[in-house]
């Protein structure tokens, strides 16, 4: 990841991200972008899909396209984040391939990659519908989280997907798991407590269809883990 005011690396086989975050999030210098940027280097596939949420100034996202994926559906909360993120993408020349999305409902039903750098708490909030946008055979890639908050991320996406800590790095750590193409997560009914005091419920179908609701009756639909036709 390298400033716009700074010369190119000596490198020949780097892979280069220009990179200005305006008022957005995500330098690349920060651990947990850089944990997620060695995941993908270490891991993406050239043509896979990926779904960048909380994209900051899509540092994630921009690094995925120029390291082959075939589209990249970027989301954030934050206004200056989505202008950031559009802006990076033409200075890096990958603007064909990324999408800006200003909301989640706009986001693909599913990817290859679904990668989430934002705080444990948001992560644990959502962690149904982010599963449920893991194409089968795709990864789930989470970061933003301390150390000492892994195992409580871990413990809340159980139910739904196995991950495994990926990476750690200056007491942060990064979560991957992924979805066999031919197996969907076990059916059943599962009911936990997040952290603003709701109450989560999900339905897990034996064909990997996945129903969550919450207390305040939001209701999330998604398939987990199901072959695409």
């Amino acid at each position: 990841v390298v400033p716009h005011h700074e010369p190119d690396p000596v490198d020949p086989e780097a892979v280069i991200v220009r990179l200005d975050p305006g008022l957005a999030f995500g330098t690349g210098t920060h651990a947990t972008t850089a944990l997620c940027l060695a995941w993908l280097d270490a891991n993406l596939r050239p043509g896979d899909t990926v779904i960048d949420y909380g994209c900051g100034s899509g540092v994630l996202g921009i690094a995925a396209a120029r390291l082959g994926a075939a589209r990249v559906d970027a989301f954030d909360i934050d206004t200056q984040a989505l202008i950031a993120t559009r802006d990076n993408a033409g200075a890096n020349a990958v603007q064909s391939r990324t999408v800006v999305h200003e909301s989640m409902a706009s986001l693909p039903a599913t990817a290859d990659v679904v990668i989430a750098n934002i705080l444990a708490g948001t992560l644990i909030e959502l962690a149904a519908p982010l599963v449920a946008r893991v194409r089968s055979g795709g990864h789930l890639v989470l970061s933003g989280i301390l150390r000492q908050q892994a195992h409580e991320v871990l413990a809340a996406y159980r139910p739904l997907l196995a991950l495994q800590i990926g990476g750690e790095r200056d007491g942060w750590s990064l979560l991957a798991g992924s979805i066999p193409a031919s197996l969907a997560t076990v059916a059943g009914v599962y009911t936990r407590s997040t952290s603003n005091g709701y109450t989560m419920t999900m339905t897990m179908s034996a064909n990997g269809q996945l129903t969550a609701s919450d207390s305040r009756g939001c209701l999330i639909n998604g398939s987990v883990g199901v072959p695409d036709a």
